[in-house]
């Protein structure tokens, strides 16, 4: 049953576009407004050189929550999710390399080439993990609860995972209380010698975040990340068409659904009387009168820049000012004339580059890659996610032409001398000379290419600090304190102003789960 009054949605990002559906399909007639021309928010698809589109930013899917995917079927709207039986690559500078599979007994048999102990680690680090993992993803649909005042519900859901906890048997039990608060590092080193192995586990950990293998509680959100993904290995999904051809169908569906999507749309300002929403400002100055609103912005974004600070609590504004945001992700699409041939695969790939190519061969490799960061500056040899999505999906390019999708780290927001335009042309250099070590004739394929600083990802796509997760997957930041304590419920202190995007629970990956918790705690209150 549709009820009066809007209920306005801010940006058309992938999390948006679920909590517009869902609250639609309840009978709500949702509004959502985007800055930009097209939806979706950081899973676009767009030409950056003629005849050259690539996932702008994300550039593998999700895996939506398998609830999701069911609900919004978007198949319907001609979705095609091209799933390759290789989930990652990693060469090595020695010419040798590891290929992790859909099959962990066929990624074992890849792993001894490098280690016969790793091998046979291989498959049982995989039943760990997957039993573990399958607790876990129980705490990926769950609203947390109040820590200071549960209800009987919290109390309930709380009692249902401790039961489930103990159901692991004593040695998982004892294996989940000491990983989370361990470095990846630490945490790889218990099962494997290959220094290779170790970093490709490792660097699942940390991508997009900033911090380095080493740091503490990065096991954590490794956990949590395989727990969203659902495979050891995690995500190589590439929707056809780009991650444009996944947002663009889940705008059909919450339309057919029965919401309201504007393009061009730029919020300016939420608008609060007497501690309630009571509507948006849009920058051309109209406004639009709403009983709720719901922000798939970032929380400093949100807090920060759409709200007038006054209608805040001082306390509140400094948790917010203290959220840690700052990205260290560069982005880097380049268009190729022709495919790239790396050493390890002695000329035939054999499918093998249809997945996540991972360039980082040790562990402390990846960590001195951090440590450039941590003194403002960019890592001269980063560490590298790759894609090359034209292989399996050859619209995105010209004829015997491709695209590679590449994720660079470190690059921090706040350099320690210039700016990033100043050093936008010296990065690209650093990523494509790191990638040469293992493509030779990369140079001489290279067409063009599309640099995204921290810097561009704020300005362009509305990522405060750049960070692609809306605030920095840590410790202190995950469940319970997702963007803040207290605060972590999708609600915020303002009566009728809700979170839906990745800096709430649980905001590892591109999953939809922010969008979906959201949307089942917003119907709880307009509904009453």
């Amino acid at each position: 049953m549709a009820t009066k009054g809007n209920v306005v949605i801010v940006g058309a990002g992938h999390n948006g576009l679920v909590t517009a559906f869902y609250l639609a399909r309840a009978g709500f007639k949702p509004i959502v407004l985007e800055r930009r021309p097209i939806v979706g928010g950081v899973a676009v698809t767009e030409e950056f050189h003629p005849g050259f589109r690539a996932s702008t930013i994300a550039h593998t899917a999700g895996p939506l929550l398998p609830v999701i995917a069911r609900e919004m079927n978007l198949e319907q709207f001609g979705f095609q999710l091209i799933e390759p039986d290789v989930r990652i690559f990693a060469p090595a500078p020695d010419g040798r390399s590891i290929v992790l599979y859909n099959d962990p007994t066929k990624s074992a048999e890849s792993i001894r080439k490098h280690s016969t102990r790793d091998a046979g680690k291989f498959l049982e680090f995989e039943s760990v993990l997957g039993r573990i993992t399958q607790f876990l993803s129980q705490l990926i649909t769950l609203t947390p609860p109040d820590v200071e005042d549960p209800s009987s519900s919290d109390l309930f859901r709380l009692f249902k995972v401790g039961r489930n906890f103990r159901s692991l048997g004593k040695k998982d039990m004892q294996r989940l209380l000491r990983w989370g608060p361990m470095s990846v590092a630490d945490f790889a080193a218990e099962w494997f010698e290959s220094e290779l192995l170790r970093a490709m586990i490792s660097s699942r950990a940390i991508f997009g975040t900033a911090t380095g293998p080493w740091s503490p509680g990065t096991t954590a959100v490794l956990l949590l990340r395989a727990a969203a993904e659902s495979h050891y290995a995690g995500v190589a999904s590439i929707p056809r068409g780009g991650m444009g051809g996944l947002t663009q169908a889940m705008a059909a569906v919450a339309q057919k659904a029965g919401a309201q999507i504007r393009t061009r749309a730029e919020v300016a300002q939420i608008t609060v009387k007497s501690g309630a929403v009571t509507g948006v400002v849009l920058a051309d100055g109209e406004e639009i009168p709403a009983r709720a609103v719901i922000s798939n912005a970032d929380p400093k974004r949100t807090f920060l820049k759409l709200l007038d600070p006054v209608t805040l609590e001082p306390s509140f504004l400094a948790k917010v000012q203290h959220y840690r945001s700052n990205g260290a992700v560069a982005k880097i699409n380049l268009a190729l004339s022709g495919p790239p041939q790396f050493k390890a695969l002695q000329g035939a790939s054999n499918g093998t580059l249809s997945g996540r190519i991972h360039i980082g061969p040790e562990i402390d490799y990846i960590e001195r890659a951090f440590d450039a960061s941590k003194y403002g500056e960019f890592s001269r040899r980063p560490f590298l996610e790759v894609t090359i999505p034209s292989l399996a999906d050859p619209s995105l390019a010209p004829a015997g032409q491709h695209v590679m999708s590449i994720f660079a780290q470190f690059a921090p927001y706040h350099l320690k001398s210039g700016d990033w335009d100043a050093h936008r042309e010296a990065l690209s250099d650093a990523v494509v000379e790191t990638l040469e070590e293992y493509v030779p004739d990369l140079g001489s394929l290279l067409l063009d290419g599309e640099v995204l600083t921290p810097k561009d990802l704020e300005t362009n796509y509305g990522l405060t600090g750049g960070h692609i997760f809306h605030g920095e997957p840590a410790l202190d930041q995950l469940f319970t304190m997702r963007p803040l304590l207290g605060w972590s419920r999708y609600r915020t202190p303002i009566r009728g102003l809700y979170l839906c995007g990745s800096g709430t629970h649980p905001g590892v990956s591109w999953t939809g789960a922010s969008g979906y918790n959201a949307a089942r705690e917003i119907r709880k209150d307009l509904k009453r």
